[in-house]
């Protein structure tokens, strides 16, 4: 019978000691989140929210409104090609939510308006019926990531060992070669460098596991009529390159950033950007048609107009703390472009 492991740092310990000592970078984030004993994501603890011991908050985690206007621009994205009124047409289709947090739900509210409604969490088989709307909100960003950094004229992978002069601290490193075909294979589309060492140091985050992840939701789909809606922050691989020469990786810990992403596996999350170029291309590659991500200001002002109106004009005790999230979720300052929204669907 085997014996349970001590602590987090015993799991690393023993991953990196059958790779010579180390671990890539997206090793290290998939046992610090998702280690079924240890892992952040997989604790019983309350992350998401504004109340004490939380450390960050989402749209969905603001309440109802959230649910109102993703219900409302569901039926505006799947109404262009099915006659009626999308109040109508919701009601042929499933509403499935992907990765919401353990005991909470947030289109609970809004499942009157479609055929049925199901939550899948983190560990549960990706069973998506006939017709259906999938939405995500910040699930994508939520997967174990590669690090690369230039280095001499070329691209090289990060990766992680245990400090060998404090044991459990752990430190980032340049592996001798890449630790994937698949990382090998993107370092190698990512642009020439220049020679010599004008350009080291620079970051390029990425997760491969992302776009997999994409791929089986919308592979699940196929066959049947399915709209799908991803809510996350991310740029094109271009802007990240130009922009975020540190690259975009983070750690977050009781609402505050950090770039401390070895300190206390398993006690912060930790994440980065998507590429919507790049999960544009799998929403294509699996018979979608989606348009370019955009904020999710306009994404909302575009498909979710009617419910927008209606918040702002309501004069019930609830209009006032509707219309306050209503301003965080799509007003520029705060949510609205912050966040990105790629949909797409495939009928």
């Amino acid at each position: 019978m085997q014996s349970v492991p001590a602590d987090i740092h015993e799991i690393l310990r023993s991953r990196a000691a059958q790779n010579g000592g180390t671990l890539s970078f997206r090793d290290f984030t998939e046992t610090a989140l998702f280690d079924a004993n240890f892992g952040y994501y997989r604790k019983n603890h309350t992350r998401v929210g504004r109340g004490a011991g939380t450390d960050f908050y989402t749209a969905a985690s603001l309440g109802e409104v959230f649910g109102r206007l993703v219900r409302a621009a569901a039926g505006t994205l799947i109404s262009a090609k099915i006659a009626g009124a999308p109040e109508e047409i919701l009601r042929e289709f499933a509403l499935v939510e992907i990765g919401a947090e353990p005991a909470q739900t947030h289109f609970a509210a809004q499942s009157r308006f479609f055929r049925e409604f199901r939550t899948l969490r983190l560990g549960e088989t990706l069973e998506i019926p006939p017709d259906a709307i999938v939405v995500a909100n910040e699930l994508l960003d939520a997967q174990p990531f590669y690090r690369l950094v230039s280095h001499a004229g070329t691209w090289r992978e990060i990766g992680v060992a245990e400090n060998p002069r404090e044991r459990g601290s752990w430190r980032e490193i340049l592996l001798e070669k890449f630790s994937s075909p698949e990382i090998a294979a993107f370092a190698g589309t990512l642009p020439e460098l220049p020679r010599g060492n004008a350009d080291d140091g620079r970051h390029i985050d990425i997760s491969l596991d992302a776009e997999t992840l994409l791929e089986r939701i919308l592979g699940a789909m196929c066959g049947t009529r399915g709209a799908a809606i991803f809510f996350d922050y991310g740029k094109t691989l271009a802007d990240c390159l130009e922009a975020f020469p540190q690259g975009t990786a983070r750690a977050y810990f009781r609402h505050t950033q950090n770039d401390a992403l070895t300190h206390a596996p398993g006690e912060q999350d930790l994440t980065c950007h998507v590429f919507w170029d790049r999960l544009a291309r799998v929403f294509e590659k699996c018979g979608f048609r989606a348009a370019p991500a955009m904020r999710q200001e306009k994404f909302f002002m575009q498909y979710a107009q009617s419910e927008i109106a209606q918040i702002v004009a309501a004069r019930s005790p609830e209009a006032e703390r509707e219309r306050a999230v209503l301003k965080e979720l799509i007003l520029p300052v705060k949510m609205g472009h912050a966040f990105q929204v790629l949909a797409g669907k495939n009928f």
